[in-house]
């Protein structure tokens, strides 16, 4: 144990394959979880981040309440209740893959976080703008859609890419429901093997060059947003 065996790799798991096969498979586990759920988190998020703006105490109220449960109970005991709990008290989710569980129930956590910058970035901006549009005979929807959240996207670009950054590191607790994504590949394959060092680091490196792929690809549409000239205060 006391020195790196990188030839582990190159070992046949008992299955056909190496542990590096194995290794990669996880990833695509990992990347599948984490990309999926953010799609979700993305549609849900922004739809009740501009629900929680709208001149409706009603509406508002839900996109509250929404945001406050989701971000408020810890992703695991979420993941759990999905994976455990709703499918008794639903039936039909007694049929749906786990792997369909952990993307909705990733996604729905994440979602509530997005949700909060979508808020922020609509928030930031002057008031007058919408009362612009309204006064232009625009409806309400359309003031949204071509005056505020134009804006509003640019301002949130860089708080998006760290929940994005998140949600792939988040996408670890999915080895709780047994979905061989990479921390579930490092815990069995270093109790086969007994080389904890060598499979921890492997997978320490594939969540770093995934995060960080994340990053350089939100940079950059980040720099592609960005309006010319334009100095933004949030005054």
């Amino acid at each position: 144990m006391g020195k790196w065996d990188w030839q582990v790799f190159l070992q046949d798991t008992g299955g056909g394959q190496t542990y590096f096969g194995w290794m990669m498979s996880a990833w695509g586990w990992t990347l599948s979880v984490a990309v999926l759920g953010l799609v979700i988190a993305l549609v849900v998020g922004i739809l009740v981040g501009i629900l929680r703006t709208v001149p409706n105490k009603t509406v508002a109220w839900l996109g509250e309440a929404w945001t406050e449960v989701f971000r408020n109970i810890p992703l695991i005991v979420q993941l759990f209740l999905w994976y455990h709990v709703f499918p008794r008290l639903f039936s039909p989710l007694a049929h749906v893959p786990s792997f369909i569980l952990v993307v909705f129930g990733l996604g729905f956590f994440t979602s509530a976080r997005i949700a909060e910058q979508i808020k922020a970035g609509i928030q930031s901006l002057p008031k007058g703008q919408r009362h612009a549009g309204l006064a232009m005979g625009l409806t309400l929807p359309q003031t949204y859609r071509y005056v505020l959240l134009p804006v509003a996207f640019r301002i949130v670009i860089p708080p998006l890419t760290s929940e994005s950054m998140n949600i792939v590191k988040n996408s670890s607790v999915a080895f709780a429901v047994s979905i061989p994504e990479l921390v579930f590949f490092a815990q069995q394959a270093s109790e086969e093997t007994s080389r904890t060092l060598e499979f921890y680091f492997a997978v320490t490196v594939l969540y770093f060059i995934s995060a960080f792929a994340i990053n350089r690809v939100a940079a950059f549409l980040e720099h592609r947003a960005r309006v010319p000239g334009m100095v933004w205060s949030g005054k």
